[in-house]
């Protein structure tokens, strides 16, 4: 065991003044931006005619809808009842507490939403947009391994990390580094893949695999992760909210692949 791998990196990118700018922050900024010039080149490559501010309020309907279902998704499914007692508490985002899956959820509901008012495929702007997204996740699990939370159990494997504080001075699985590799460099590259077949690949085949890729490595990266200190686990001393939160997701995704292949609807921009 290397116990000399410490945590000891900030977690503010920048402070001036009054002004502090964290990583976390930075994370959800750049991901948004990449994630959108992934859609508008992989749209261009399907033979699209989104435009570049098509795209970029789509995607500023998501962050949007990213952020409140995240925090909602939070305070309901792990706020163990703390958020009802200092319902304040719910707004105060710089104190931590933020759920995938409701961002997932969020995200979703935001994009239709300019969809809608734009007359655009939801469907063919959801498939563009995960293949993107596990870029944004990458740069997320980066900046939650920075801020030295979320952190995993004890190892003895060479590449444990000690990050102190509440973690303790033992050495930890970086599990915020498992999840940006298999989450976002892993799923990054499958979905590119997938991106670059010739005709594209019907509408929610790319979803349900983004859905369905997340879903099966969230739920199994949990088995190292430690599950919040305010829930425990949820089932004997296994099953964690996040794996529970998994498995419908996994089930999402299969059912979503099955009905793309089956309907074999092609890629559009405009309803």
């Amino acid at each position: 065991m290397l116990t000399e791998l410490y945590q000891s990196l900030d977690p503010v990118a920048l402070s001036v003044g009054p002004i502090t700018i964290y990583w976390y922050g930075v994370a959800y900024v750049v991901g948004a931006l990449i994630t959108g010039i992934v859609m508008y080149r992989t749209q261009r490559r399907w033979g699209l005619n989104l435009t570049v501010d098509d795209l970029m309020m789509v995607v500023f309907g998501v962050v949007i809808g990213l952020v409140i279902g995240a925090r909602l998704f939070y305070v309901i499914f792990y706020g163990d009842g703390f958020y009802w007692t200092h319902p304040l508490e719910i707004f105060m985002t710089n104190h931590g507490g933020m759920s995938f899956h409701g961002g997932l959820v969020g995200g979703i509901v935001g994009g239709a939403i300019v969809c809608r008012i734009y007359r655009i495929s939801a469907w063919t702007i959801a498939d563009l947009a995960v293949i993107g997204v596990p870029i944004a996740l990458c740069l997320g699990r980066c900046a939650n391994f920075v801020n030295g939370e979320l952190w995993g159990k004890p190892t003895d494997l060479p590449w444990g990390v000690v990050f102190g504080g509440a973690a303790g001075d033992v050495a930890r699985h970086p599990s915020q580094l498992y999840e940006a590799f298999l989450e976002g460099v892993v799923l990054f590259v499958v979905l590119y893949l997938m991106s670059r077949r010739k005709p594209p690949l019907p509408q929610g085949t790319f979803m349900g695999t983004f859905i369905l890729g997340y879903g099966i490595v969230r739920f199994l990266i949990e088995f190292v992760r430690v599950p919040d200190a305010q829930l425990g686990y949820i089932l004997g001393d296994v099953i964690t909210m996040g794996q529970l939160l998994s498995l419908p997701l996994i089930v999402i995704g299969i059912g979503l692949i099955a009905y793309a292949l089956h309907a074999k609807r092609p890629q559009r921009d405009y309803i």
